[in-house]
C-alpha cells in the first residue's frame, strides 16, 4: 500500500468505481464545514478497505493461477448457505 497521503483525488480512484466516487464527492461537497473531517475519514476507511480487498483478491488469483490453496484461513459455509437457500425457498421466494 501506497505511502502516499490520502486526497480527494486518491480517494476517488480508489474506490474503483465512477458510482461510488459520485457518492464520496456529493457527500464531501455537500458536508458543512464542521463534518468535513468526519466524511473524509468515513470514506478513507472505505477507500483503504477498497485497495486491502483488490490486493486480497489478487492475491488469491495468483494462488489459485499456481495451482495452490488460496492463503489465508476459509471457513466452509455451504451447509448454512444451502440451509437459508431451502428455509426462502419454502417461504415461496423465486
Amino acid at each position: 500500500m501506497s505511502d502516499q497521503p490520502w486526497t480527494i483525488e486518491r480517494i476517488c480512484g480508489a474506490l474503483g468505481s465512477p458510482t461510488l466516487s459520485q457518492c464520496f464527492l456529493g457527500e464531501i461537497n455537500k458536508a458543512p464545514a464542521h463534518e468535513l473531517l468526519h466524511v473524509f475519514a468515513k470514506w478513507e476507511r472505505i477507500a483503504k478497505d477498497t485497495v486491502a480487498a483488490v490486493e486480497r483478491g489478487r492475491e488469491i488469483a495468483a494462488a489459485e493461477a499456481r495451482g495452490e490453496e488460496p492463503p489465508g484461513e476459509w471457513i466452509d459455509v455451504t451447509d448454512r448457505v444451502l440451509a437459508d437457500a431451502a428455509r426462502i425457498r419454502s417461504r415461496g421466494a423465486a
